[in-house]
C-alpha cells in the first residue's frame, strides 16, 4: 500500500536517520519463526530488488511483509502479504514512522508453527521483527556538512585543531609542508561558531575555506 509524500521530521533538510548496513535478527512467538531484515536504499527500485530477493530466499515461508520509507520523494510503502490486513505491514512501517527511520526497507518473513497469534500477537510480532532488523542494522544520524580547508602554522595547529574537534568536526586529510593543510568536515549549524573562534585565536590570520556541502554520519 502506498502512503502519500508527508513531513518526517522538523530539521530534515538539515539532519535524518537510516541504517548503516545490511542485517537480520530473528525470533520464535508460539512456534513461529520471525526473521526481521532491513536494508539501507535510496530509491523505490532498490528497495522492491531487495523484497523480491528475501521473497526468493524464503519463498517456502507462510508470509513475507514489509514496508519502506523513503526520505527525497517522501514515499512509503507496505505490504501485509496475506495476514489479517493492518496487522503486518503497518506496523512495520509504524516502527520506521516512530523513530523517523528513512531511506530504508524491512522485512519481515513468517514460517507459520501452527498456532494462532491473534491480532494483537500478529501487530506486536511484526512490529519486534522490524525492530530487532534495525537494531541488528545500526541506527545512524546523517547530517548536513560542510567540507572545509584551512591553512596555518605550526604554532597554531593543535590548538586549531582541537577547536575543530570540540566542535563536531573530522578531519579528513592533513598536509605538511611549510605550513599546516587541514581538511575536514563539520555540521554545518557549526561553522559560524567555528569560524568566530578561529579568529580570536588567531587574530583573524586563518580562514576557513568551504569546499563542498555533503551528508555525513555523525555521532549524538
Amino acid at each position: 500500500m502506498y502512503i502519500p509524500n508527508c513531513t518526517f521530521m522538523n530539521d530534515m533538510n538539515n539532519r535524518y536517520k537510516t541504517i548503516k548496513l545490511e542485517a537480520f535478527d530473528e525470533f520464535v512467538e508460539k512456534r513461529s519463526r520471525f526473521i526481521g531484515y532491513a536494508k539501507p536504499v535510496k530509491t523505490e527500485a532498490q528497495a522492491i530488488e531487495f523484497i523480491n530477493k528475501i521473497k526468493k530466499e524464503h519463498w517456502d515461508a507462510r508470509h513475507n511483509c514489509y514496508a519502506y520509507s523513503l526520505r527525497e520523494s517522501g514515499v512509503k510503502r507496505y505490504s501485509d502479504d496475506g495476514e489479517p490486513q493492518g496487522t503486518a505491514g503497518v506496523p512495520m512501517l509504524d516502527v520506521l514512522n516512530k523513530n523517523a527511520i528513512v531511506d530504508v526497507v524491512v522485512v519481515v518473513t513468517r514460517y507459520f508453527g501452527g498456532v494462532l497469534l491473534g491480532t494483537g500477537g500478529l501487530v506486536r510480532a511484526y512490529s519486534q521483527g522490524a525492530k530487532i532488523a534495525l537494531n541488528a542494522s545500526g541506527i545512524i544520524t546523517m547530517c548536513v556538512c560542510k567540507e572545509c580547508v584551512i591553512r596555518c602554522t605550526y604554532n597554531q595547529y593543535g590548538k586549531l585543531n582541537t577547536m575543530i574537534i570540540n566542535k563536531n568536526g573530522v578531519i579528513d586529510n592533513i598536509e605538511y609542508s611549510d605550513n599546516v593543510t587541514l581538511s575536514f568536515h563539520i555540521p554545518a549549524e557549526n561553522v559560524s561558531f567555528l569560524e568566530k573562534e578561529f579568529a580570536d585565536a588567531t587574530s583573524g590570520e586563518v580562514k576557513i575555506e568551504i569546499i563542498d556541502e555533503k551528508y555525513y554520519e555523525i555521532d549524538e
